[in-house]
């Protein structure tokens, strides 16, 4: 290929040539969770970033253990980082617990039987750069859920690792868990849950 045909791909490449979070869209909001539109979801992680809707989903056990996620190593941003459990985007028309409940199968394979107190339970907007890969701008739902049945099938492109830890004390001796890489959606959920 010559130096032109290079130079012509370059600009002649669609958004869906560039990542595969390209041909999916986000619900932008304002500060207070109103939709504005859809916006390209690969341009809401770029840049300065564009306010977006978002959730994170904390699994429990019953005893007082939350089911810790390792995020996939070729996630964009943030792979290989430990999340807590579930974290993604409703699409628009979703509501927060359907898009729960449909990521919690999808990526563990946690289907509805197994729980029955999915719950809204708080609501925050934050901002974070992640190296030089991205931005995540949202005004995140935090769910949470207790199964009943503790049977999981993680599906690997989305899920590295699993891990049963107690809340409180992964909250009270954050030193203990450093080596984790707590995501930073995660962390402000805890913190807030512990105020």
């Amino acid at each position: 290929m010559s130096a032109d045909d290079t130079a012509a791909d370059a600009t002649t490449s669609t958004p869906e040539d560039r990542h595969e979070n390209a041909r999916q869209h986000v619900v932008a909001v304002d500060a207070d969770d109103e939709e504005q539109e859809t916006v390209n979801r690969l341009d809401a992680h770029t840049g300065d970033g564009i306010r977006h809707r978002a959730f994170t989903s904390l699994v429990f056990d019953g005893d007082g253990n939350i089911l810790l996620a390792q995020r996939a190593p070729d996630k964009r941003l943030w792979g290989t980082w430990w999340d807590g459990t579930v974290a993604s985007h409703p699409v628009q028309g979703q509501t927060q617990k359907e898009a729960t409940r449909q990521r919690l199968e999808e990526e563990l394979g946690i289907t509805p039987d197994q729980y029955d107190d999915l719950r809204v339970t708080d609501r925050f907007e934050y901002k974070r750069y992640f190296e030089n890969a991205g931005v995540e701008h949202e005004v995140c739902a935090v769910l949470k859920v207790t199964l009943d049945d503790l049977s999981l099938d993680p599906d690997e492109e989305e899920v590295a690792g699993l891990m049963w830890v107690p809340y409180e004390r992964l909250h009270e001796h954050p030193e203990w868990y450093r080596q984790l890489r707590l995501c930073p959606w995660f962390e402000i959920a805890m913190r807030r849950d512990f105020e």
